[in-house]
């Protein structure tokens, strides 16, 4: 019998501290957010990070907490459901880090008289740190706890044409009404070596734009390649011209370098360019989360008005939009009934 399982992110218990430091140390202890030695990822994380880490983080969970819970959680709970009533088949839930996790979502599943198992990543692009990492610990606990289940993994889905339409329709809704000047997509930073591990060649990838316009390979598994692959669809479907529209990468930690431009410093940099009107979209995320409703909603405003910005303005994610499910869900019923991926 076959079944999905969706997996997003993950999320604390709840905004506090005693919730957020045990959530932090399974997401920065994962080698592939934090690639380095264990010895030494210990040291940064437990000995360095969450020192103080949970307490800021605690406060910027409870300033987006919703009554329900988790904004990430809810919403993602909202479009399984919607996705379940649109098959017969078993769908579950799971997230990469948290007590929601990916086996209990293969648990649930089993329990429905599931052997076989389309796993759905939510996420658009290739990185280490959120597709690769989610395949691989699904892998990990289907040779673990579940031998006989059969595994099939949905592709990152960045170039298909019914998400980027959903996705232009989504943005093009979120400016309907607005004066803007400019559109920003900004996108979930990594560090620059993650570009350069992915590289299955291990010379294409130069990260300054030159090799995305060559053909290769490594564009399979080229989360920048992707990404601004992603922003230059999405232009041509809305008829933005290319100085209306520009790529930035948020979320990043002191240290190496990571995928630039800055989303911080392109807020400080618009209104000095004559930018002052600006629609920010977030397409490395389907769900809305701590990344999008504080770090760019509510700080990425702030940041933006106090450089002399007039007017800001966050497009949702795609959340559980109605088309949104659609899409998910002819995907889901095109592998039922023809074993077919999407492209």
């Amino acid at each position: 019998m076959k079944g999905v399982l969706l997996v997003n992110l993950g999320s604390p218990e709840s905004p506090t501290p005693k919730d957020v430091k045990p959530y932090l140390d399974e997401f920065l202890m994962d080698e592939r957010v934090i690639d380095v030695p264990k010895v030494l990822r210990n040291i940064i994380v437990r000995g360095i990070i969450l020192q103080s880490r949970p307490k800021k983080s605690a406060k910027a969970y409870s300033k987006i907490w919703w009554d329900e819970g988790s904004p990430l959680i809810v919403i993602s709970e909202r479009f399984k459901d919607k996705v379940q009533k649109k098959t017969k088949m078993p769908v579950a839930l799971g997230m990469r880090y948290g007590k929601m996790s990916i086996k209990k979502g293969f648990e649930e599943l089993r329990s429905k008289g599931v052997d076989e198992v389309l796993l759905v990543p939510l996420y658009p692009h290739y990185a280490m740190s959120s597709y690769e990492t989610v395949v691989v610990k699904a892998m990990e606990d289907r040779e673990k706890y579940f031998p006989d289940m059969k595994i099939t993994t949905l592709p990152p889905f960045y170039k298909n044409v019914n998400y980027l339409k959903v996705l232009s329709k989504s943005i093009a809704e979120g400016l309907a009404g607005f004066d803007y000047d400019h559109v920003l997509f900004s996108y979930h930073g990594i560090p620059e070596r993650h570009i350069r591990k992915s590289d299955p060649t291990k010379y294409h990838c130069k990260i300054d734009g030159s090799c995305c316009s060559i053909n290769s390979i490594a564009h399979h598994t080229c989360y920048r390649h992707q990404c601004y692959f992603t922003t230059e669809a999405v232009r041509n479907i809305l008829g933005l011209s290319e100085d209306q529209v520009s790529t930035s990468f948020q979320s990043r930690l002191a240290g190496d370098p990571w995928l630039k431009p800055y989303t911080d410093y392109e807020f400080e940099r618009f209104p000095k360019m004559g930018k002052t009107k600006l629609a920010v979209i977030t397409p490395a995320f389907v769900s809305d989360c701590l990344e999008t409703l504080e770090e760019i909603a509510m700080e990425g405003k702030e940041e933006f008005l106090e450089a002399g910005g007039k007017s800001y303005k966050h497009i949702a994610c795609l959340n559980d939009r109605d088309d949104w499910v659609q899409v998910m869900s002819q995907w889901i019923e095109d592998w039922e009934v023809h074993n077919m991926l999407p492209a």
